[in-house]
């Protein structure tokens, strides 16, 4: 295929042009890619599943009985160790399941101003 001289200007311009807008885009734009805001949709919903969640977490531990001998407990677990004693003592397992959450059990000790 002969191409006349004058259009090949104007692909080299449309391809340099198209390479340019992407890598603008991705990189200052905001563009991601589908597994990227896959990614991110999932964490979203995963903060948003915690945040919902405290409140049973707070409401539990208001409602008993052995409340403070729990809260010694906690208290007296290093700082770090005190999200794994929230986890024994019972706050940090949702109505339903079995096993206790460690992203609520944080943000439940985060409430708590142990």
């Amino acid at each position: 295929m002969n191409t006349p001289e004058w259009l090949k200007p104007g692909i080299y311009g449309a391809v340099i042009g198209a390479v340019f807008v992407g890598v603008v885009g991705f990189s200052w734009g905001g563009w991601v890619t589908g597994g990227t805001s896959n990614d991110r949709a999932v964490a979203m919903s995963r903060n948003d599943v915690v945040a919902s969640m405290v409140p049973v977490c707070l409401d539990m531990a208001r409602s008993d009985p052995a409340r403070a001998d729990k809260l010694a407990t906690i208290r007296a677990a290093s700082t770090y160790q005190r999200r794994d004693a929230l986890m024994t003592v019972g706050w940090a397992t949702m109505p339903g399941t079995d096993a206790p959450d460690r992203d609520i059990a944080q943000a439940c000790l985060k409430e708590l101003d142990l």
